[in-house]
């Protein structure tokens, strides 16, 4: 569905633009069939958003700022560079304590209810 648009295109996340998600969130995503990167921008102070999904992990890289990440209850301490993985199951949420903070969530297969926001190269 999204492999035949992208083969052989180089992209840069300062290409795809952001939408945002509610005041303090906003989000890019990019999408092959097999895999999902999310982009999120988060401001400190946003609003916190506890919630799990039971069908995938979620892979967790902390690309800028800082954050505390919670996992079931326990806060985990991220910066630039972090990486976490989030069991499926596992309630979690972010709160971003130096901002912006940026996350980049991995998703693998790909999440059906960000299918829409999926951003593609326009055609030739």
């Amino acid at each position: 569905m999204f492999n035949q648009h992208l083969y052989g295109v180089a992209v840069n996340w300062d290409d795809i633009p952001a939408t945002e998600i509610r005041p303090g969130v906003r989000r890019k995503v990019y999408s092959t069939d097999e895999i999902m990167l999310a982009w999120h921008e988060l401001a400190v102070g946003m609003t916190l958003n506890p919630h799990h999904h039971d069908d995938f992990d979620q892979l967790v890289l902390i690309h800028q700022g800082r954050c505390t990440y919670y996992v079931d209850g326990v806060g985990h301490d991220l910066g630039p560079g972090s990486m976490l993985l989030v069991p499926k199951g596992a309630e979690h949420y972010i709160e971003p304590v130096e901002g912006p903070c940026v996350n980049v969530d991995v998703f693998a297969p790909p999440r059906a209810d960000f299918r829409d926001a999926v951003w593609l190269p326009e055609g030739p």
